[in-house]
């Protein structure tokens, strides 16, 4: 894992091997980010489900590098801290396959399709963008308070 977390800054990215104990180390590196930030609870737990499910999917389908990158909003010069303002967390989750995701209906018995789901239900606004060399998936979560 290449990382660069700035706990004093807006933002925190990393570069994971197409590997499968790299949606683990996707998720604890997100939940170390959220907890340097202060964001504890169900934000984190959010952030790190979605994110372990979009890795997982890059897993599925890239051979090349899967990169996770968070952006929180500045924060808001009162000396409250960052503030919900209409822009959340962003998270992007990024490999080199240039086919966007499609979401799919999983049935009860099925072990997979669900990942696209969850983040079309838990997140704020999500979507899709083509890169010079692959696409991102991205969500933005509402932030506490």
């Amino acid at each position: 894992m290449i990382g660069v977390t700035d706990p004093d800054g807006d933002r925190a990215e990393w570069s994971f091997p197409a590997a499968p104990g790299s949606v683990r180390t996707a998720r604890h590196a997100v939940r170390d980010a959220l907890h340097q930030w202060g964001y504890n609870g169900g934000l984190g737990d959010i952030a790190v489900l979605l994110v372990s499910e979009l890795v997982t999917n890059s897993l599925r389908h890239a051979s090349g590098p899967i990169g996770v990158r968070l952006v929180r909003p500045h924060p808001s010069g009162d000396g409250a801290g960052a503030r919900d303002d209409g822009r959340g967390l962003l998270v992007e989750v990024s490999d080199p396959v240039p086919d966007a995701p499609t979401e799919r209906t999983a049935g009860p018995e099925d072990e997979s399709g669900r990942g696209l789901q969850l983040v079309a239900c838990s997140a704020r606004r999500w979507g899709t963008r083509r890169g010079k060399s692959g696409k991102t998936v991205w969500f933005e979560l509402p932030l506490p308070g």
